[in-house]
């Protein structure tokens, strides 16, 4: 193939680097290294390290999504720079890495919900569809002319009533997570979550609260720039009042406070009571 391209390729001795150049470059796009690497992959998943942080937990009867919010211009309308994509009505997407790929994907995506709705005429599961993107960023990893999606995602919905949690790389693998996080503080916040998940404490309140717990500790500027959604079964994709947000991140540092003190630990605001007042 490069031996093809080499002849196909004016060559003379003013651009016979420029021409050695594009030859290597198409064939990183989809030759192995001598390592067993695909450069282009890692240079993506590079990508996705130095996006913001999201995370997604599964609680019994719910899917809290955070996600690091970010900072927009004071003239910018802020809903136009969200991460939390709605796919379907029992579906969503929060990704990490280039926002212009994500946009490509999601609408992809949602064309397959519509596409499967009408064809079988029920909605699609979060299995099928996280298989359906790890299907289309496998591709673009293995022809040439193309470069791989610079993203990972998860991909969250209910399959009936029981809440699903997948991840995607731009690799093109999937795999079911009951709690996760993607961007450059996955790792910090995929450790808090390890550490502080309890099976038992996985109501709505106890999910927004982990979700919450473990932004603040990757996120610099604290709750302001910590944007909650909760899914719900047979609801629609709900997004917190930043208000709420603020009081929950408030009380949680107030709670280590009081640790560190020995301090007896303040009682926690429910999620649904503050939303009703």
């Amino acid at each position: 193939m490069a031996e093809r391209l080499r002849f196909s390729v004016p060559v003379c001795p003013m651009c016979q680097h420029l021409t050695i150049v594009f030859v290597r470059s198409i064939c990183l796009i989809f030759l192995f290294g001598t390592d067993g690497h695909l450069f282009q992959v890692e240079y993506a998943q590079e990508a996705v390290k130095q996006g913001s942080t999201a995370v997604a937990v599964r609680g019994d009867d719910c899917i809290v999504i955070g996600v690091e919010k970010k900072a927009v211009a004071a003239l910018q309308e802020g809903r136009t720079a969200r991460k939390i994509c709605k796919l379907d009505d029992h579906m969503a997407l929060v990704f990490a890495g280039l926002q212009a790929d994500a946009r490509v994907l999601v609408n992809k995506t949602r064309i397959e919900c519509q596409s499967f709705r009408l064809t079988v005429e029920e909605p699609p599961s979060p299995e099928h569809i996280a298989r359906y993107v790890a299907r289309v960023q496998q591709q673009y990893t293995q022809k040439g002319g193309r470069r791989p999606f610079g993203i990972a995602t998860l991909i969250c919905g209910f399959d009936g009533q029981k809440p699903r949690i997948f991840q995607t790389m731009p690799s093109g693998t999937h795999s079911e997570w009951k709690a996760d996080a993607i961007g450059r503080g996955s790792k910090t916040c995929r450790d808090y979550i390890e550490k502080h998940r309890d099976e038992s404490k996985l109501s709505e309140d106890g999910a927004v609260r982990l979700a919450c717990a473990s932004l603040l500790e990757v996120v610099e500027a604290g709750s302001k720039n910590i944007e909650v959604a909760v899914m719900r079964p047979s609801q629609e994709l709900e997004f917190l009042d930043g208000q709420l947000v603020n009081t929950i991140c408030e009380q949680i540092a107030k709670e280590k406070e009081d640790k560190k003190s020995g301090s007896k630990p303040t009682q926690p605001m429910a999620v649904a009571d503050s939303a009703a007042e």
